[in-house]
């Protein structure tokens, strides 16, 4: 078992991460101290590893709540019912959640988790790729809107994170390429020397290779820790973390949310990303199209709707909560491996961009 300690100004959290760590009772009582837990799962989840992250608690006073799987369940509504539980239960300041599941599943219970009673404790145990090298780390949580990804939210920090990387054996084909893009994301915006691992060991990783994926999800939340440490509330350069969600955000709510997964839309924001660094002059066309090549290689969506204008775009990202004063921010590579975030951006260039036929054509 690997252990990476997230350091913030007043306190340290641990992200454990190893095989068949679910059954694992050591790990997660400690940060329990017999309080009362509702596990909050969704139901594809739940049938595949309810009762064993149950049995791992058996001393505790638990329950369950089973939601609706899906990213076009991560609304209000969700969260309400969420809230009736632990209103109806009589849970107190004192109960923790645990967000067993994917990004939906510990962002929305993250969020219940922050506002609730004004705060209570939350665990996240993820079960997809991405929410194990993304969003289970760094206490980003939320909702979202119609009109805007995530637009309701709060940073609260879980207690722990525990990484049980078997169980990524029984995720979709899709959802493993969709969290290979949260992936590639970090060797392009900090680690090169990453990036060029990830090129040479695609056919192991995408097999699920137990040794490639745990030092996959290992560099991941490193990286991930080290930037949440500097920045826990995104004033600086946490924001680099976003490197392709300004276009990937605005893909995920054109096209309704759930019908695009996020990685596939971050996988086409940064092509969309690199092809509008390379128009700026900041980075050399033939790392531009390496990066496409890398995605595609994945098996990850590279060109994005044909059906969403270069307005709807610029609406859409005009509304993004990464926007500041009016204007739209991207996170832009000078190299890859070297990310800096941009506010003014010439719109002929942006527009060329959303509006190219030959993306960085392979």
């Amino acid at each position: 078992m690997l252990t990476v300690n997230v350091e913030l100004a007043d306190r340290r959290y641990p992200i454990f991460i190893g095989e068949n760590l679910l059954g694992n009772s050591e790990l997660l009582l400690p940060f329990l101290d017999k309080r009362r837990v509702l596990i909050v799962t969704n139901d594809v989840v739940a049938p595949l590893y309810l009762e064993k992250v149950k049995s791992t608690l058996r001393s505790i006073d638990c329950e369950e709540l089973v939601i609706a799987d899906g990213e076009q369940h991560k609304n209000l509504d969700m969260a309400v019912k969420i809230y009736d539980k632990l209103l109806a239960g009589k849970y107190d300041r004192s109960s923790t959640l645990i967000a067993l599941g994917g990004g939906v599943v510990g962002d929305i219970t993250g969020f219940v988790a922050a506002t609730y009673q004004r705060g209570i404790n939350f665990i996240q145990i993820p079960t997809t790729l991405l929410a194990q090298v993304d969003s289970s780390v760094g206490g980003k949580t939320g909702v979202n809107h119609p009109q805007g990804k995530n637009m309701i939210g709060a940073f609260h920090q879980p207690q722990c994170v525990l990484i049980d990387t078997t169980v990524l054996n029984t995720l979709p084909e899709r959802e493993v390429k969709a969290g290979l893009a949260e992936v590639v994301k970090y060797g392009l915006i900090n680690v090169a020397g990453f990036f060029d691992w990830l090129e040479q060991h695609t056919d192991e990783i995408l097999k699920l290779d137990p040794e490639r994926i745990s030092y996959v999800v290992k560099v991941c939340c490193e990286q991930k820790a080290a930037i949440v440490a500097k920045d826990e509330q995104e004033g600086g350069v946490r924001a680099l973390l976003n490197f392709g969600h300004t276009f990937g955000h605005a893909i995920e709510t054109a096209m309704g949310y759930g019908n695009w997964l996020h990685g596939e839309a971050v996988a086409t924001g940064m092509v969309m990303a690199a092809d509008l660094s390379m128009r700026m002059g900041c980075l050399d066309q033939s790392k531009a199209f390496r990066i496409k090549s890398t995605l595609a290689k994945f098996g990850m969506p590279v060109e994005p709707p044909a059906t969403i204008s270069a307005q709807e775009y610029i609406d859409l990202m005009s509304s993004d909560k990464k926007a500041k004063r009016g204007k739209i921010r991207f996170v832009v590579l000078n190299t890859i491996g070297e990310a800096v975030l941009k506010d003014d951006i010439d719109m002929e260039l942006l527009k060329q961009t959303l509006e190219a036929q030959d993306r960085l054509c392979l």
